[in-house]
């Protein structure tokens, strides 16, 4: 059998139904064998965006998505998504293609060494040097991507190891069960969490999977412990329980580090260091418990005391299941937190005032969107906005990158999850800047026939780092520029344009692209001037109140 034929069998092998990526010549044998599989090629328009899509399809199922470039230019262009998957903790697979490594007379044309730029973005990187390795790789790369923690993965083939002959033959998936924690770090967990008087539970990204969710829930509604989620936990525990105080979007002063600093356990579920450090550790502070996956990688300000490693959803349960009833704890300032952060959310929720504020922009997103819909957020001065004030109901609905945080992956998130969940009603929220990055994917999203739309805040600026710049006393420079007519740009795609010239115009206009259907961009101008007194001076002065 030829080798990129081997090479599609194992993919299919591996349960993959779709490739994303920009293919060149020294991926077309390959090519050519996928063309007779029952896989799917998305052409994207670029390798970045189809990296953003892949690690998408990672986050939202579970199983590695999987992306495709050439060598060269094609693999540096994967570089950022692959950060972003590798620090995300979503499984992805990265194929590239290479010269003949045997015999090749084009010299050193496009070469760069693929394979070794990877090493530090991922957790594997490999070449594949003879047809007969191609089972082994493939079903090693997936084994590597999707066990915890999940993350990137990179195989090269080059051209002529492609072409060979091999009798080799696909490896299938080993049965593999998650490792449980010990019992003795159960038992003391439990110990401590007696013993509290104010304990706090924080919900993580890798507690965002739907089995952790159900048993967090469980945990909550037996203990009625109080909890807040990083950006990347929201919607793990349903944000309109009564026991959820709110999301920790900023990194210092919101009503909910009030919580953090009263709080004498917080029960740390699903966090670690890479994600924007939700609260600050002390070394006379709190006692941390960590219940992950994996240890806990110490930092200066995360060092747990106690940690639980072990399948996540089976501590909390072990957790919850023996702890006693009745629990003695204090909740008396951590409900006082949750009354003044929801009296703050409020604010503004309904103002008219045009350019739209951002407390009525993601009100309004909210009243459009179903309980299970999609938010995808690009990044910038609004995720900031979206995580704090946006609730999420369910497991990833408010998908957002606190990781790497890159922009450009707003509007290829959305893509892949209108593709994955297409009964949904999936927004992409980008800013004009993070936009633009990879706006022609709204290309790829009309040819494949999705139901999407595009909310596009326009403050024609980097709002988010003029944001920065205030706080720290500089002046406005260096960080605004024009844009196009984005009506007329979204229309030459052949998606529909709408300008939403008053508030009031915002909701019916994301109602009426749902309705009709197809691939829709909005263009609201947004008004971020109150920013700095806002998130800078007035939540730290009213929390520090309480």
């Amino acid at each position: 059998m030829k080798a990129s034929d081997l090479f599609v069998e194992a993919l299919v092998n591996e349960g993959v139904e779709r490739i994303f990526g920009v293919p060149g010549e020294e991926n077309l044998d390959f090519l050519d064998s996928l063309s007779r599989s029952p896989i799917e090629m998305v052409l994207t328009r670029h390798e970045q965006a189809a990296g953003f899509m892949a690690a998408t399809h990672g986050r939202l199922t579970g199983k590695a998505g999987v992306c495709l470039s050439t060598l060269g230019p094609g693999a540096t262009n994967l570089m950022t998504a692959a950060a972003y998957a590798n620090l995300g903790a979503m499984p992805m697979v990265m194929l590239t293609g290479q010269k003949p490594i045997k015999s090749s007379k084009q010299g050193q044309f496009q070469i760069v060494d693929v394979v070794d730029m990877m090493q530090p973005l991922t957790k594997f990187s490999r070449r594949i040097g003879s047809g007969d390795l191609v089972p082994a790789s493939v079903r090693e790369a997936f084994r590597r991507a999707e066990e915890e923690r999940p993350g990137a993965v990179h195989l090269e083939l080059p051209e002529d190891i492609a072409q060979e002959d091999t009798d080799a033959s696909i490896i299938p998936p080993s049965f593999i069960r998650r490792p449980v924690a010990e019992q003795k770090a159960i038992a003391r967990a439990v110990e401590v969490l007696t013993k509290a008087k104010r304990p706090l539970l924080l919900i993580g990204a890798g507690a965002n999977r739907k089995r952790t969710s159900q048993m967090l829930h469980k945990f909550v509604d037996k203990t009625r412990i109080r909890c807040v989620a990083t950006q990347m936990g929201k919607g793990v525990v349903s944000e309109d329980h009564p026991c959820f105080l709110g999301n920790a979007a900023l990194s210092s002063g919101d009503f909910v580090h009030r919580a953090f600093d009263t709080a004498d356990v917080i029960m740390n579920v699903g966090h670690d260091v890479v994600e924007k450090p939700p609260f600050f550790m002390e070394k006379d502070g709190c006692t941390v418990i960590h219940v992950n996956f994996t240890s806990a990688e110490v930092d200066p300000v995360y060092f747990p005391q106690l940690e639980v490693i072990g399948d996540i959803a089976d501590s909390v349960h072990e957790i919850s299941e023996r702890l006693p009833e009745p629990l003695q704890w204090d909740t008396t300032f951590f409900d006082k937190v949750r009354t003044a952060l929801s009296m703050h959310i409020g604010r503004d929720a309904d103002a008219d005032q045009f350019p739209v504020l951002p407390q009525r922009l993601v009100a309004d997103v909210r009243r459009a969107m179903p309980r299970d819909g999609i938010v995808a957020l690009d990044n910038g001065m609004y995720k900031l906005w979206f995580a704090r004030n946006y609730p999420a109901y369910t497991t990833n609905t408010a998908l957002l990158d606190n990781a790497l945080a890159s922009m450009g992956a707003g509007l290829p998130s959305a893509i892949m999850a209108a593709m994955v969940n297409p009964d949904q009603r999936v927004i992409a929220v980008c800013g004009d800047g993070g936009f633009m990055m990879n706006s022609a994917e709204l290309e790829t999203a009309v040819r494949l026939g999705l139901n999407l739309v595009v909310l596009l805040l326009r403050d024609d600026a980097l709002g988010m780092i003029q944001w920065k710049q205030e706080d720290m006393g500089f002046s406005d420079y260096g960080l605004t520029f024009h844009n196009p007519d984005f009506v007329k740009y979204a229309e030459s795609y052949g998606a529909v344009g709408h300008q939403v010239t008053s508030t009031d115009q915002l909701l019916p206009s994301i109602h009426h692209a749902f309705d009709r259907g197809g691939v829709h961009l909005i263009d609201v101008p947004v008004d971020y001037s109150d920013n700095d007194r806002i998130l800078n001076q007035e939540i730290q002065e009213l929390s520090g109140r309480l």
